[in-house]
């Protein structure tokens, strides 16, 4: 493996992640806040760590797969280690795991929390807190594909490794211009959303970091309560929207900018998707009416916890603890179904369902017909087989490590339920949970031990799980 490069790659990301902390040090500046060397600090260690790693580019320039899935991971533990830094050194958050643990929540897109009353928190660190939803949204490696230079063929690798879903491919010819297409439509629908937030009486700093959070799939608020704190539906709507919108593909986009309607609309993921919604919608309005004054009311907040789940977003607002077990279920499975590849959402992903079921299908027809031959379709195309099988061992590994890791969480000390709503969430980058964790998504009563198991779960989700086992792997680092 090229070691070189790996680090040379990684020092460069980190320099991105500490010209991104200016934001938030000029957060500070505006609000006045006592964070000021907090972010200072932080932008002087990281730019002295990434420049031990960049002083020299390596003569042996080659990426692989597998330098490609361990600068991914690494990049992203590394950044998150130092995204952390903010709100321990200031002491907003005095664990360092406390603040790993918010940071790498907020990096992953999950929303899992250990601050109990945000509202309490310098605006400098919650908008840092939100922005790193943002960020970890799209995907830091594909910005920073967008902006420097670097060869078609490495780029691929590290797209095809942060990039979720069972295959990545170019919207253009090039795959700088790719990422480039991808961060504007991103830039685009963040910008939108904040507009019609500040419509719904928000602030334009609610509206912005409430937008991050959306965008990115995160969940986190700036209010102890979350979107119910804001006591308004037409707020509510507008988020829901949204959120369904940031868990499309956005290749839909793309098509239906470049006036390729059709193919987009007939796209079969993408009618799941919304067939997914819909009838989650229902069946729950339907079950939870009776604690409602009206079926209308009901409606609206299974919406809103339906999309806040389905996308993998978490936002609070509506206390799902107190609604019948069979909602409840529905909305776990929705956990582990997310919503769809190439958007900024965790879960399994709608097109690896559709392909197991289909799968599945399959092979039950060649076993009551062992002489038919048939292929896995999506979109009227053969799916190739090697996808397939992709999606299989995906699959495998999932649960080995979904049963590992609740395994470990019960060992620490949590309740079955609490153990499985934890895990479950984590790994799909969910946020709220069950048992003691709940629909507000606050982990902060949690064992030292089952948080980095937590960790772990986060990143190892949002990636797809193998570059963190990659980078884990003691093959990756020591020679035979």
């Amino acid at each position: 493996m090229n070691y070189r490069m790996v680090f040379y790659t990684v020092g460069r990301m980190l320099k991105v992640e500490a010209a991104l902390l200016v934001l938030p040090l000029i957060t500070a500046f505006i609000y006045g806040d006592s964070t000021i060397f907090s972010f200072l600090l932080t932008i002087a260690i990281i730019v002295a760590f990434s420049m031990t790693l960049t002083y020299k580019k390596p003569e042996n320039k080659n990426l692989f797969s597998k330098e490609g899935l361990v600068i991914v991971a690494l990049a992203w533990l590394l950044m998150s280690v130092f995204g952390a830094l903010p709100f321990y050194i200031s002491g907003s958050i005095p664990s360092f795991v406390d603040a790993l643990f918010e940071t790498v929540s907020g990096f992953t897109t999950t929303g899992a929390t250990v601050l109990s009353s945000p509202e309490s928190m310098a605006k400098s660190i919650l908008f840092w807190r939100s922005f790193t939803h943002w960020i970890g949204g799209m995907g830091v490696l594909v910005f920073v594909l967008a902006i420097f230079p670097q060869s078609d063929t490495h780029s691929m690798y590290l797209m095809r490794a942060e990039v979720p879903g069972p295959k990545v491919g170019k919207l253009v010819s090039k795959i700088k211009l790719t990422a480039r297409i991808l961060y504007l439509i991103y830039i685009c629908l963040t910008i939108i959303e904040t507009i019609f937030l500040l419509c719904g009486g928000m602030s334009f700093y609610d509206a912005l970091l409430h937008s991050f959070s959306t965008a990115g799939t995160g969940g986190f608020s700036t209010r102890d309560a979350g979107i119910a704190a804001f006591d308004s539906v037409y707020i509510k709507v507008v988020i829901s929207i949204f959120m369904m919108l940031f868990g499309i593909n956005f290749n839909i986009f793309y098509y239906i900018i470049i006036g390729k309607f059709l193919q987009a609309v007939k796209d079969r993921e993408l009618l799941v998707y919304f067939g997914i919604i819909t009838a989650s919608t229902l069946i729950i309005a339907l079950n939870i009416t009776p604690l409602y004054s009206s079926f209308s009311s009901a409606a609206l907040d299974s919406y809103f916890q339906v999309t806040s789940i389905v996308t993998t977003t978490g936002f609070g607002g509506v206390c799902y603890d107190v609604w019948p077990a069979f909602s409840q279920a529905i909305l776990i499975l929705l956990m582990f179904c997310g919503s769809c590849a190439g958007s900024t959402c965790g879960g399994i992903k709608i097109v690896r369902v559709i392909i197991i079921v289909k799968a599945a299908m399959r092979e039950l027809k060649r076993m009551v017909t062992p002489r038919s031959v048939s292929a896995v379709k999506l979109n009227d195309k053969p799916v190739e087989k090697e996808v397939v099988n992709g999606v299989g061992t995906f699959m495998l590994v999932y649960i080995c490590v979904f049963a590992a890791s609740f395994l470990a969480v019960c060992a620490f000390g949590a309740d079955i339920t609490t153990s499985f709503g934890a895990v479950t969430s984590c790994m799909n980058n969910v946020g709220p949970a069950l048992g003691d964790i709940g629909s507000s998504g606050l982990y902060n009563t949690q064992a030292l031990g089952t948080k980095i198991v937590l960790i772990f779960d986060m990143l190892a989700g949002r990636l797809e799980l193998f570059p963190m086992l990659v980078l884990f792997s003691p093959s990756t680092w020591f020679k035979k």
